[in-house]
């Protein structure tokens, strides 16, 4: 067969081309290996301790052993009493209340914090790095964990940097930083404020003598301005560009988002559509990079109405009956609100009291355990024919579906919803191929 093209004219477009492929490749890497979490937990920093966790946890285990002490109450509490897997996962939350209640937390020096004095703010600054020293020597600190500091506007930029500053120095001086670090940049409303972060890590890393990078930060995605800014540009693809490699995730905020587009409170929540619209933005500007994403929180706390005195009355059958109603209310909202986030792609969310820990992983593990047989089969199928497409019952897979297939399996053991065993035994890939996160290279391979 003849052709026309002119090799030897096309080399300037090829090497044109060929850069521009390579460029967007290093950008676009896809998921990394490393674990997300499923969620932050936001706290005061005036009230952050180096046992903080284990003492949330302790509280999230009290509140499912009074409102949901077996399976079949936390059935009727979250209205999933038909799950074929309800006893599985009241036993799941359970272990993992236990054992690790929180992945990821957040000593908060923004909204959670107040407004306090400078004398004040750099007393519980210095607290927090000698608590957080403390929790590295108990071991006592979660996987992921870092502080959010005030905005960096004008009013606040110069408090917000100390802050950080005063952290970071004593963390140094007492051997190091925690294991996952991030600082979390709140409220960005200009590419300068992302470069600005930037200059401040590296030079914390040239005084302090941290490797060149290590420190990192998130951004939160909370203004209007960041999705889309006054000559029609979105800020959130150009993140990326300007933070050095450093930026780890990018977290929605519900309230001030919606707060910003005049939506009242009364009509301020997780599932609004402008927050909808606003996160398809964050997952198209971060698609294929390894910025991690995170949805809200629900601002609903599942705590009772009446609280029993010290050396007072028992608490009523009436009121112990309004306090299970007041609880049960709030987990069923923010069940709903963490199913949501998960249908929609978003797999780690904000968690703002102990409590909602225990529909935190009753929601993870329900969503994953509904469909694991059926993509289990549909993940075996396709893999054992090597890429042939499969029908299984009425659904038709195609090679994108192969790789959406094995993402969740991936996210479903990320999130303790599914052992690692039961995926290689419904599925019938080795740990390797797990390992790889790659449909196409688990394709080749059987082949």
């Amino acid at each position: 067969m003849t052709t026309s093209l002119d090799s030897e004219l096309l080399l300037d477009a090829v090497a044109a081309l060929r850069e521009a492929n390579i460029a967007f490749a290093d950008a676009h890497p896809g998921e990394g290996p490393g674990r997300q979490p499923v969620h932050t937990v936001y706290g005061g920093a005036q009230l952050f301790a180096a046992d903080t966790v284990s003492k949330l946890g302790a509280v999230a285990l009290r509140a499912l052993d009074t409102y949901a002490p077996d399976a079949a109450a936390l059935g009727r509490a979250l209205n999933i009493s038909e799950h074929p897997a309800l006893a599985t996962i009241e036993r799941r939350v359970h272990d993992k209340l236990a054992r690790e209640p929180i992945e990821d937390f957040r000593i908060d020096f923004e909204d959670g914090y107040g407004n306090r004095s400078d004398a004040e703010e750099d007393g519980h600054a210095a607290a927090v790095a000698s608590e957080l020293a403390k929790g590295m020597r108990d071991d006592s600190l979660p996987p992921f964990i870092g502080m959010r500091v005030k905005p960096l506007n004008e009013e606040l930029r110069v408090r917000s940097v100390r802050t950080l500053d005063l952290v970071y120095t004593a963390l140094a001086e007492s051997g190091g930083m925690p294991d996952r670090w991030v600082v979390t940049i709140p409220k960005i409303t200009i590419i300068e404020q992302v470069e600005f972060t930037v200059s401040v890590l590296r030079q914390l890393e040239r005084k302090l003598g941290f490797p060149a990078g290590s420190l990192q930060f998130e951004a939160m995605v909370e203004t209007p301005q960041i999705v889309l800014d006054s000559s029609g540009r979105s800020l959130l693809p150009r993140l990326l560009e300007a933070s050095d490699g450093r930026l780890r995730g990018a977290h929605f905020g519900t309230y001030d988002y919606t707060a910003g587009i005049n939506i009242t409170a009364a009509q301020q929540r997780m599932q609004h559509p402008s927050c909808e619209f606003a996160k398809h933005f964050m997952q198209a500007a971060f698609a294929g990079t390894e910025v991690w994403l995170s949805d809200g929180s629900t601002t609903v706390m599942p705590v009772p109405v009446h609280r029993e005195a010290r050396g007072g009355p028992a608490l009523t059958k009436s009121q112990l009956a309004e306090n299970a109603a007041s609880v049960h209310s709030a987990w069923r909202m923010h069940f709903d609100d963490v199913r949501h986030s998960l249908a929609g792609g978003f797999y780690q969310g904000w968690d703002l009291h102990p409590a909602q820990l225990v529909t935190r992983y009753a929601a993870l593990y329900s969503f994953f355990l509904d469909g694991i047989d059926a993509a289990g089969v549909r993940l075996r199928n396709f893999v054992s024919k090597a890429a042939q497409a499969t029908l299984v019952g009425d659904v038709f897979d195609d090679a994108a579906t192969g790789q959406g297939l094995l993402n969740f399996f991936l996210r479903g053991i990320n999130s303790g919803a599914i052992t690692e065993e039961e995926a290689l035994s419904m599925t019938g890939l080795t740990e390797e191929d797990f390992r790889g996160r790659s449909f196409v290279k688990i394709m080749r391979t059987k082949r």
